[in-house]
């Protein structure tokens, strides 16, 4: 693979804060909330958590400063390509790499995003805290203690825990698989744990293993590439794919599938519905509330029945606002529209989950884009001006009303892959939100001495920051019960760990410790990856495989 360039010289701090314009804000009340039989499904998570980005443009986002430098600040010019990876981040080369490829914004240290809403009072200075001991209790879950080079387990090629040091936990065991495929590689994206199985797609094919030892639990052929995914999983552990119709570059991603994660069987297959003459694409993105699954693609977006496939309604309508995408989880359904109007400008809108009908609308300022959707509920979005090179992260209220501009000092990369991509605007940001509270980690020129920072979504302001320490690396995963669960990691040869912050004050407990030696080398090899710590368990696995027939790392499980 050709080298990616090295991110470019950063630009100065601004000076100051600036002010996003008030546009008109338009309050339409709530939508009506329906019986269905997912109404409690889990949301998204901040990596497929959830999904890696592989093919479209990254989305345009600012390059001179967050929030609104002084008049002259300038400005540096990024490269525009993807990149394989996705929001959940790899360890300190891959998101440099990212940073320097996606098209991501990273500001020079001390840089400021500043928007309306807050007076910008930063908490007292960041200080690397000390970790509180980890949980001592055990998971109770068996170790497999050696890799396996034939992606079947049973090779005895390597120790794993050789160099494990007292209070570390365990790597239970590491899958590799040796494929050969195309040049641009072989998509793994996909990774969901259900109960103690952990599933991965591999090429063409959806595959389960124990999360205790890795034995294979099932394995199901889907014949051809899958090309649109999410990290969501219903109540009942079941979850959405999109493959295409065939091979070849004429090939459509268009057969939706409801696979059923526990049974390891396919519930329904229905034919994506065509939304225009050009609606032939190659990738989707996925998300769905309740029994609402939305499909964005660049030519058209729709929606239909989770449990039956059923087409509900399509963003195309009568409106003078059309929803290019939309953005779902929690009980409810965020389009992002496209006003026919002079300025083409772009508003936000909350619809009905069954008829997409809007029910409350804000219009951005002239000019400004939807970067990302970093929560459906709470709405918080992420949004920039392509010629002003302004940007803003604000939190919306349950009738549409803005209720907070985030304003705090940082570099805080966009990581996005697309809103055409396997991930979509819904998945993009190593951030994390629960309840009142935005988590954001800042980035660095070298990832590494980053933070973690918590915003009030209500008043915009920054409640604390807490800095990784000498050589580490935050990167959130989750947050939910007022607690945010995050990845740190080490340098390149020692192990990182799972801390969790409490929303009140973010003092780093410690959950997991990972084991020194032979296996924090294969970790820390995993430079794009997806990650989720579910259970007391930690999985890694990879997002694209190189196919040129020899032993790759796919999934490694660490656990007590």
């Amino acid at each position: 693979m050709t080298e990616p360039p090295q991110p470019p010289n950063q630009p100065p701090t601004p000076s100051g804060y600036g002010h996003l314009p008030g546009p008109p804000q338009q309050g339409y009340g709530h939508p009506p909330q329906g019986a269905n039989p997912y109404a409690q499904q889990q949301s998204p998570q901040s990596q497929p958590q959830q999904q890696p980005p592989q093919s479209p443009q990254p989305p345009t986002v600012p390059q001179g400063g967050y929030g609104f430098p002084p008049p002259g600040a300038p400005t540096v010019a990024y490269p525009a390509a993807s990149v394989p990876g996705g929001p959940a981040r790899g360890r300190r080369t891959a998101v440099v790499i990212a940073a320097a490829v996606a098209g991501v914004l990273v500001l020079g240290t001390g840089a400021w995003f500043a928007f309306a809403g807050g007076d910008g009072a930063d908490p007292k200075k960041p200080v690397a805290q000390g970790s509180t001991p980890a949980d001592p209790k055990p998971s109770g879950s068996p170790s497999v203690d050696k890799g396996d080079g034939s992606g079947n387990g049973g090779s005895d090629r390597i120790d794993l825990n050789a160099g494990r040091k007292p209070g570390e936990d365990k790597a239970l065991w590491l899958k590799t698989a040796k494929l050969t495929g195309p040049g641009a590689g072989i998509p793994t994206k996909g990774q969901w744990v259900v109960g103690d199985t952990v599933v991965k797609t591999v090429d063409k094919s959806l595959v389960a293993y124990a999360a205790t030892d890795g034995k294979e639990k099932w394995k199901l052929d889907v014949r051809t590439e899958v090309c649109g995914l999410t990290g969501q999983v219903t109540p009942d552990g079941k979850t959405v794919v999109i493959v295409k119709d065939g091979a070849g570059d004429s090939a459509t991603c268009d057969q939706m599938k409801l696979i059923d994660l526990k049974a390891g069987k396919e519930v329904w297959t229905k034919q994506v519905q065509k939304e225009g003459l050009f609606d032939r694409e190659v990738d989707a993105s996925l998300a769905f509330t309740a029994d609402t699954l939305v499909v964005n693609r660049m030519a058209g977006t729709s929606a239909y029945r989770l449990s039956t496939g059923e087409r509900l309604f399509s963003g195309t309508g009568p409106e003078g606002c059309q929803p290019a995408s939309y953005a779902a989880g929690n009980g409810k359904l965020i389009g992002i529209a496209y006003c026919q109007d002079d300025d083409h400008t772009v508003e936000v809108q909350d619809a009905d989950p069954l008829t997409g009908k809007k029910t409350w609308s804000y219009r951005l300022p002239k000019g400004y884009n939807v970067n990302a959707v970093y929560s459906v509920n709470p709405t918080v979005i992420d949004a920039s001006n392509r010629d002003t090179k302004q940007r803003a992260i604000i939190s919306l209220g349950n009738d549409g009303q803005k209720r907070a501009s985030m304003s705090a000092p940082g570099n805080f990369a966009l990581n996005c892959g697309g809103s055409s991509s396997t991930e979509g605007l819904q998945f993009c940001g190593d951030r994390a939100v629960d309840g009142d509270t935005l988590y954001l980690s800042t980035a660095s020129e070298d990832a590494t001495n980053n933070e973690m920072v918590a915003f009030d979504l209500a008043s915009g302001k920054a409640k604390w920051r807490t800095a990784a320490g000498d050589k580490k690396f935050y990167v959130p995963l989750k947050a939910a019960n007022g607690q945010v669960t995050v990845y740190r990691t080490g340098p390149l040869d020692e192990p990182g760990e799972i801390v969790s912050m409490a929303a009140g004050e973010g003092k780093p407990k410690v959950l997991m410790r990972l084991p020194s030696g032979p296996s924090a080398k294969i970790e820390n090899s995993f430079l794009f990856a997806q990650r989720s710590y579910e259970g007391g368990r930690f999985f890694l696995s990879t997002t694209t495989l190189n196919g040129e027939g020899k032993d790759e790392k796919l999934l490694m499980v660490f656990g007590k």
